[in-house]
């Protein structure tokens, strides 16, 4: 990509999206376009068209997805599945009408199937059933990766589909209700340190509540106290996490250094699972992730499981050999990135 390329990030503020448009920045390009959902809805057939007739952007990162957790992913099936499927054929389409060089489409790694062998290598994709609860988002995102296979095929377009890992960093949810695991454990253990040691303002500011009662009440639900926090589950799952700001370096190295040819053997007869997963290659259980964050917290109560809580899935590990043999790694390790991530917290207290 040359500097002075136009860039459009699709989804900006996003975790992912924030994390492409900094290191974009960092590596010196100066012609990014972002546009928020309420200035470009990308649901939006005609309004899409009509962005990239005007705006010929010459590289695209599609980051814009609509994304939730189990509980969202089960309900609204049919708002899963149709918006990201409008996202991406709108995007991915005027794309190639449009002579975009190349493009990037990112997924997830809930693409692989629910009994998938761990860990997860690429070749994995379509062999058995999915999760149940986010098929409509998983079948969505398959879509997206065979769409940019099939314009590649037929048009010689040059789109690459990436599979991330979990991701945690700055900019991310830590809503205790809705936000994924790491986060949440974070701001659990940071209110039982603020509540040992008797910061009650600090934790009626932190949770944005009026009162002292108020903010007890919010506690108490979500199993915070002075000498212990509550974690969902036996503590033994496996989770893969990865530095946003590094699957962003991932992402403009794959664009600025590796093109669709590279995805698959060469003399191929059938060209397929040309996605690459991008992660660490390494996992931890929950309750050794919940110890590292108590010590880089520096909450000293204990650590409660609540074995009447559903474990989720017990392991999805990525197989991240074909990413390695691209050229890249990742540099942050997992307890760098979590103290990291605690002093961005503490910042935007």
């Amino acid at each position: 990509m040359e500097n002075h390329a136009k860039i459009f990030v699709a989804g900006h503020r996003g975790l992912v999206g924030s994390a492409i448009v900094k290191r974009l920045q960092e590596a010196g390009y100066t012609n990014l376009v972002t546009r928020t959902h309420a200035e470009l809805d990308l649901t939006d057939q005609q309004a899409v068209a009509a962005f990239f007739a005007a705006e010929k952007p010459d590289y695209v990162f599609l980051a814009a997805a609509k994304v939730g957790g189990i509980v969202a992913n089960n309900t609204y099936r049919a708002d899963f599945i149709y918006e990201n499927l409008a996202i991406q054929n709108h995007v991915i389409h005027q794309s190639w009408l449009h002579g975009v060089k190349k493009l990037l489409f990112l997924g997830s790694t809930c693409i692989y199937p629910r009994e998938c062998p761990q860990p997860m290598k690429e070749e994995y994709l379509l062999t058995s059933p999915l999760e149940y609860t986010n098929e409509p988002y998983a079948i969505a995102k398959i879509a997206g990766i065979k769409l940019c296979e099939s314009y590649n095929l037929q048009y010689g377009a040059n789109f690459i589909s990436v599979m991330p890992t979990n991701l945690y960093g700055p900019g991310d949810n830590f809503d205790l209700e809705k936000s994924h695991v790491l986060p949440a454990l974070l701001r659990k253990m940071h209110l039982g340190k603020l509540l040992a040691t008797g910061r009650m303002s600090h934790i009626i500011a932190d949770l944005g509540v009026a009162s002292e009662t108020m903010a007890r009440s919010i506690l108490d639900r979500f199993g915070v106290s002075a000498e212990c926090v509550r974690i969902w589950g036996t503590g033994k799952p496996r989770r893969e996490l990865l530095w946003s700001e590094d699957m962003a370096d991932a992402c403009v190295f794959l664009m600025e250094n590796r093109d669709f040819a590279d995805t698959y053997p060469p003399g191929s007869t059938e060209v397929r699972n040309t996605h690459i997963n991008i992660g660490t290659g390494s996992d931890v259980t929950i309750a050794e992730l919940a110890e590292l964050v108590r010590r880089i917290v520096g909450f000293g109560g204990c650590l409660e499981f609540d074995t009447s809580k559903p474990d989720g899935t017990m392991r999805k590990l990525t197989d991240v050999s074909k990413l390695h043999a691209l050229g890249w790694r990742h540099s942050v390790e997992l307890e760098e990135g979590v103290r990291r991530m605690y002093e961005w917290y503490l910042g935007e207290e």
